[in-house]
């Protein structure tokens, strides 16, 4: 038979293409029920108040090779580590609360089939099995490449998006939800997390939303905010290197301003299938501050290699009076067989993060900083 590692060595250069724009679908035209409910859901916001020390999972870009057909196999195998990294810290002193997930769940989000037989089952483990909460962000495989909010491909993926995680983030209405698009925000102890929907990185209605959220927040309770969503702006595989791929160009022009003036700590992205860490440092009037931004979409989908680094020149330019500075901390391999499947744990204790990067199957061992884990240093 053969192996995961095989598999996860055959040559993927470049990106999968999407299906065609166009393509009909033999889904179902009813959305998918919804992943199950969480059996120990986070408290209410305020509930948690004097929570200072836990940990949470961090992952993204799941899509499999048999979406609609079959369960996802090497998803599969990164929820199976997960389940027991979280089984095994649930009597330390920082378990697991919930997990987070970058996008790109299946190869068509429109296809409802391929949610509901191939992806939605592995999240149920997750709420049930591990019974914490899950949250999602949109990927461009989930609005099958659209771009803009009045695209059918868009209106019918984030349709089914929205449906298939009805249980998961906040409810339709809330303070802390933008009414018909898959971004939320949840705060639990000491930190505040945000997801919005970067294939739509230039929609005002979403900008202002998050921009509102963000300065509405206490900081004196919230020490950390963490954003986590699928296009990173700055990234070395086949869709970064000299390659600037129109989200990655708004959200440097348009997100990492605003998240740089609200201190924001921590993004989690995707759309790379591999491992690599940045670190954007700036001063402000407050003095110097580090913005991190994690790149992991080990979830499963075929994986990617290293290509080259981005020319940030117009960047650092654009944003010479706060002194930006960016440093490739972690960067991922040039053979795909050196990025493995994994996932992200991030212990919060207090005002401090760290992390610990988890592979999985033949990728156990895999030391992104010559360890597996790595402590974000505050300035």
């Amino acid at each position: 038979m053969t192996s995961f590692r095989m598999l996860a060595l055959i040559a993927i250069a470049l990106p999968a293409a999407l299906p065609a724009q166009g393509a009909p679908l033999t889904a179902p035209a009813a959305p998918p029920a919804p992943i199950l409910a969480a059996r120990t859901p986070l408290p209410a916001e305020a509930a948690s108040a004097g929570t200072n020390r836990f940990s949470f999972i961090a992952y993204g870009d799941t899509r499999g090779r048999h979406d609609g057909v079959e369960i996802q196999a090497e998803h599969q195998l990164v929820i199976e580590q997960m389940l027991r990294t979280i089984k095994s810290m649930e009597g330390g002193p920082d378990p697991v609360r919930f997990v987070v997930q970058s996008g790109d769940a299946v190869v068509n989000g429109r296809d409802a089939k391929a949610l509901t037989v191939s992806y939605i089952p592995l999240i149920n483990r997750i709420t049930q099995e591990a019974g914490v909460p899950y949250y999602f962000s949109s990927g461009n495989h989930d609005v099958n490449g659209a771009g803009d909010k009045s695209d059918i491909r868009w209106i019918e993926g984030t349709r089914n998006l929205l449906a298939a995680n009805a249980n998961t983030i906040p409810a339709a209405g809330s303070t802390r939800r933008l009414d018909g698009y898959p971004t939320y925000g949840f705060g639990f102890g000491n930190t505040f997390v945000l997801a919005f929907d970067s294939n739509i990185p230039d929609d005002t209605v979403q900008f202002q939303w998050v921009r509102k959220q963000l300065e509405g927040l206490d900081r004196k309770r919230y020490v950390n905010v963490v954003v986590f969503y699928h296009h990173p702006a700055f990234s070395s595989g086949p869709h970064g290197g000299a390659r600037v791929e129109r989200q990655a160009a708004a959200i440097r022009a348009k997100y990492h301003p605003l998240f740089r003036q609200h201190h924001v700590k921590l993004l989690l992205t995707g759309h790379e299938h591999l491992f690599e860490h940045w670190v954007e440092r700036y001063t402000d009037a407050t003095g110097p501050h580090r913005m991190d931004q994690i790149v992991s979409g080990g979830g499963g989908a075929p994986l990617y290699s290293y290509v080259g680094e981005p020319d940030l020149t117009e960047y650092l330019t654009a944003n010479a009076s706060e002194q930006v500075k960016i440093e490739h901390l972690a960067k991922p391999s040039i053979d795909a067989g050196g990025n493995p499947f994994h996932f992200v744990v991030v212990h919060v204790d207090g005002e401090a993060i760290r992390m610990e990067v988890v592979a999985v199957d033949w990728g156990r061992g895999f030391m992104p900083y010559r360890t597996s884990k790595v402590v974000l240093d505050p300035e």
